[in-house]
């Protein structure tokens, strides 16, 4: 049986963005070249001076976070004080809906 020497297909991967050359007859990926991205650093001193920065952004990131945290609870027990005034002072009127009392 002679083999037909068909044209293979070049695709270009819309992911990673490799070269694929396609059999048209077996619909398999005969070859393939990766694409060659560029480094993103340039120099060594760069990378290493933006890895010591990186720890103090994520120590002002989690100190950020904490006060949040810490103030949260404030603002949590400020709302339930008003609240539970509000309660005190009409205590005739009907408690707020919920979402739950809805269906």
């Amino acid at each position: 049986m002679a083999r037909r020497s068909a044209e293979l297909f070049t695709i270009a991967c819309p992911c990673c963005e490799a070269e694929l050359q396609i059999d048209p007859e077996t619909h398999a990926v005969i070859s393939h070249k990766e694409h060659k991205r560029p480094s993103s650093v340039g120099d060594l001193e760069t990378a290493v001076s933006r890895l010591k920065g990186e720890a103090q952004r994520r120590e002002d990131a989690f100190q950020k976070s904490l006060a949040q945290q810490k103030d949260h609870q404030k603002v949590l027990d400020r709302k339930f004080d008003e609240l539970l005034r509000q309660a005190k002072e009409n205590p005739d009127e009907a408690p707020p809906k919920r979402d739950i009392d809805f269906d």
